[in-house]
């Protein structure tokens, strides 16, 4: 069966069968992902305590379970697609620009199903739960607010990070080979710009850096319209870098 021939191989089925379920799990998770920062923030902030505990308990309750094993999903088949890529084996490909657009792809998606796993559900599960007491009649747990924010900033830098991740996991296929093997120094200074942008925004976005309403955090993440506008600007940062240095 074809399936099966060449199953490591960079066309063999291994590679066929991880895009798909990384095709399936992204869809999902950055769709929920959009969801719970572009509608459902909006709208719960025109319910009452007790519709909005009845829609947490209700809706976003479930829509969290799919969220965070879409994320699981998406991050174990894309290690399955490097490993069956064989390109774990050769430290030449993450010297090129697609295997760079990769890498960037691979540390923001580490990050984001990161903040998924241990900062956005953790700190959901206790707002969630202190808000479906209150509309019982129950007393509202005081951890809920910082707990709400906590996950607030970690899914709004989600949606910040998901603009130039799924621009550079694309890119290797159509850009990426335009630029061969950039030599080191340039490599160098594209993964210092990257690095830099992505520690500010998490370290930002964890509160580490100046609280959770620090002057960065509130440019960036306190609406997602501006969220939208720097992630899409972040992007064509980094690409530029390419296009000047590489």
């Amino acid at each position: 069966m074809e399936l099966f021939s060449d199953w490591m191989g960079g066309s063999g089925g291994g590679q066929a069968i991880g895009r798909y379920a990384h095709y399936l799990g992204g869809i999902t998770w950055i769709g929920l992902l959009y969801f719970f920062n572009f509608i459902q923030g909006s709208a719960f902030g025109e319910m009452s305590d007790g519709a909005r505990g009845e829609a947490l308990r209700k809706i976003t309750w479930r829509t969290l379970w799919w969220f965070r094993w879409a994320a699981m999903l998406t991050w174990v088949s894309g290690i399955w697609i490097l490993f069956h890529q064989e390109v774990l084996d050769s430290g030449d490909y993450w010297k090129s620009a697609s295997g760079m657009g990769i890498a960037f792809g691979f540390v923001l998606g580490t990050t984001m199903a990161a903040n998924v796993w241990m900062v956005i559900w953790p700190a959901q599960q206790i707002a969630i739960g202190s808000s479906v007491a209150v509309s019982e009649g129950g007393e509202a747990d005081p951890a809920a607010p910082a707990a709400a924010k906590r996950a607030a900033r970690a899914s709004r830098v989600n949606t910040l990070f998901s603009i130039p991740l799924i621009f550079f996991m694309m890119w290797p296929s159509h850009f990426g080979a335009n630029f061969g093997n950039p030599d080191s120094g340039a490599r160098v200074t594209i993964w210092i710009v990257f690095l830099a942008i992505w520690l500010v925004m998490e370290v930002s976005a964890l509160g580490k850096l100046g609280g959770y309403d620090s002057a960065v955090n509130k440019a960036v993440l306190d609406k997602h319209q501006n969220t939208i506008v720097y992630g899409l600007g972040i992007t064509v940062v980094l690409h530029m870098l390419f296009e000047i240095v590489a």
